[in-house]
C-alpha cells in the first residue's frame, strides 16, 4: 500500500520561509513525477508545483513562481517544497501526490496523479 506522508507545516509570519516534505513509501518508484497540491478553505484544490523524475523541467503555478521551489531525492522517495517570502495568501493545506509511472509534462493535471498526501496546514499571518 503507497504511503505519501507530509510533513513540515505550519504557522509563520508573512515574509517567512516553511520547508515541506513528502515521503512515499510502499512501492519502488523509478519514473514517476511529484507535485503540491494546495487547496484553502472555501477554494478548489490548485497545483503549486511538479516535478519529473529526472527532477529538471519543474513547473510552478503563477502565484508562486520565483518563491517556492520543488526538489527530489529519489534515493530517499522525497519530494520537497521549500517556500520563501510566504504571504498569508498562501494559507492552505498542502498534499503532495504522486503519479503511477512516468509523466512529461503536464504536472498541474490533478487527475494524473494516483497517489496523495493526507495534507499538511501551513498559515501565513499577516
Amino acid at each position: 500500500q503507497v504511503q505519501l506522508v507530509e510533513s513540515g507545516g505550519g504557522l509563520v509570519q508573512a515574509g517567512g520561509s516553511l520547508r515541506l516534505s513528502c515521503a512515499a513509501s510502499g512501492r519502488t518508484f523509478n519514473s514517476n513525477a511529484m507535485g503540491w497540491f494546495r487547496q484553502a478553505p472555501g477554494k478548489e484544490r490548485e497545483v503549486v508545483a511538479g516535478i519529473p523524475w529526472s527532477g529538471g523541467s519543474t513547473y510552478y503555478a503563477g502565484s508562486v513562481k520565483g518563491r517556492f521551489t520543488i526538489s527530489r531525492d529519489n534515493a530517499k522517495n522525497t519530494v520537497y517544497l521549500q517556500m520563501n517570502s510566504l504571504k498569508p495568501e498562501d494559507t492552505a493545506v498542502y498534499y503532495c501526490a504522486s503519479t503511477a509511472d512516468y509523466l512529461s509534462g503536464s504536472y498541474y493535471i490533478a487527475y494524473l496523479y494516483v497517489y496523495w498526501g493526507q495534507g499538511t496546514q501551513v498559515t501565513v499571518s499577516s
